[in-house]
């Protein structure tokens, strides 16, 4: 029996959202798994970009359902015939420097940010990540299904052996770089609680020179999200640096690929902006970031273009590859979420750092410790022009209710006079344009920016407010959101 990788997101409800395949524990079943692996890999056939007898690289995060999901990835390579190579519960981007320096597929089992009751799974071509337009290639492809009985579970998959040394050489990628010495004299505390990277963090931090006190480490999952930071996240990370005089606290998300920043008093920075910091440390001209990013990289002037695209890493990587292939030097991205994505090589005086085009958490947040050498991370803040984002979000917010707030937000009739009526008391000024390149961006007369979007991998609706300064931006996120609530 054939059936094709549509098939299984029909019967499932397992699609690509953002980034990758995500769903439902209880759903994404050994043959979903074993499916959209398969079928990844007839796409990679067809294309001539992979065969039988080659490598894949296996990795996941530290949720209790990915051993079981990394197994069934695994079946399916065999099944292909190919050869799974188990490189660990390791971040996304150690993964991704390894499989790609080798010219091998990856396959890396996670759910990113999300609760645990939650998994997916992300794509990489032996060159990078797999992009949005390939994604209709990959549900189109056949697969040949197993006897999976109702369950859709194997019953019995491969056992597997990890493959030793990928963590160390992703450590090594910036020890060689920015040198022993690039943090001697701070004093760094690691929030580790579930993150997968927690431990290469703190190896990575301590080789290049800084003291580092390991902080929160957790057994349960945590599903810290770096663009809407919990409550007792920030508490916490308050408590720590008032009590142990820390110069920065850091941390990532459960994958290890977004960063989180604190400065020397406990506020986290906003991603996007740690980011931005990055770019302009490592001297990037030419800087590609989503529409929901703050804008101070425009206003701060230090970069020769930047360029807006939809809200997720394939979106940001097709415009780094154009401009890229338009001769741009120093080419790089980031998302909302702090995830910095190296387009050009850069060579320093130690060593090149060799690109790596997908979300990384440990390059920005050495680069602005880095920057903060001498001085603290807040005086870095301090000087960029102040404009403020504030993330929320309403969770449990389905489908069928997003669709009915776009629908309304996206007619003639509410970008006219409805939405001055409903968001404009917010902002408490007019409405001057509307940005539908993403989910509806409102920008006013007094430039606040209320820009509400449907999460792309959970039934959740998101909200970022920008304003020049934090209670402002926060207000307006908070009241929007009741706003919509109200309505819809």
């Amino acid at each position: 029996m054939t059936m094709s990788v549509a098939d299984l997101v029909q019967s499932s409800g397992v699609a690509f959202g953002t980034s990758g395949a995500r769903g439902l524990v209880s759903v994404m079943t050994d043959q979903v798994c074993y499916g959209y692996a398969a079928g990844f890999l007839a796409y990679l056939t067809s294309q001539g970009l992979w065969k039988r007898g080659g490598s894949v690289a296996l990795a996941g995060d530290l949720r209790p359902s990915t051993p079981r999901m990394l197994a069934a990835c695994a079946l399916a390579i065999e099944d292909m015939g190919g050869v799974p190579v188990f490189c660990g519960f390791i971040p996304t981007p150690a993964l991704a420097f390894f499989a790609t320096g080798a010219a091998m597929p990856a396959i890396m089992v996670t759910g990113s940010h999300i609760p645990d009751d939650r998994n997916g799974i992300k794509f990489y071509r032996p060159d990078g990540e797999i992009l949005k337009h390939e994604e209709p290639d990959i549900l189109a492809q056949p697969v040949h299904a197993r006897d999976w009985g109702v369950s859709g579970e194997a019953g019995s998959l491969p056992a597997l052996v990890q493959r030793e040394g990928i963590g160390e050489t992703y450590v090594r990628r910036y020890v060689d770089f920015f040198g022993s010495e690039c943090l001697r004299g701070s004093r760094v505390g690691v929030y580790q609680h579930s993150a997968v990277g927690r431990d290469v963090l703190v190896a990575v931090l301590a080789a290049l020179g800084a003291e580092v006190i390991a902080l929160g480490r957790s057994d349960r999952f945590i599903p810290v999200d770096t663009e809407a930071v919990r409550d007792e996240d920030i508490a916490l990370a308050r408590g720590w640096a008032s009590e142990r005089q820390f110069d920065a606290i850091v941390s990532t998300d459960g994958d290890s690929d977004r960063p989180l920043l604190a400065d020397e008093t406990g506020e986290w920075l906003r991603g996007d902006v740690l980011a931005m910091l990055c770019a302009r440390e490592l001297g990037m001209q030419t800087v590609v970031t989503p529409v929901s990013s703050n804008t101070v990289v425009e206003r701060s002037g230090f970069f020769a273009r930047v360029e807006r695209t939809r809200i997720g890493s394939p979106y940001v990587i097709a415009a780094m590859q154009a401009a890229l292939a338009a001769g741009e030097p120093m080419v790089c991205g980031y998302e909302a979420n702090g995830g910095f994505l190296l387009g050009s090589d850069i060579i320093g005086v130690r060593a090149r750092l060799r690109a790596l085009p997908t979300r990384d958490a440990v390059l920005p947040i050495i680069a602005v410790l880095q920057a903060a050498q001498g001085r603290s991370v807040s005086q870095l803040v301090a000087e960029l022009p102040r404009r403020v984002t504030h993330s929320d979000r309403i969770a449990g917010f389905s489908q069928q209710r997003s669709q009915k707030l776009f629908d309304w937000l996206h007619s003639e009739e509410a970008q006219a006079a409805q939405i001055s009526e409903v968001f404009g008391p917010i902002a408490q000024a007019d409405l001057v344009s509307v940005d539908c390149t993403d989910g509806v961006r409102m920008t006013f007369a007094n430039q606040q920016v209320i820009h509400l979007r449907p999460s792309g991998n959970a039934p959740e609706l998101r909200c970022y407010a920008e304003a020049d300064d934090s209670a402002a931006a926060g207000a307006a996120a908070r009241a929007a959101l009741a706003r919509v609530s109200e309505r819809f």
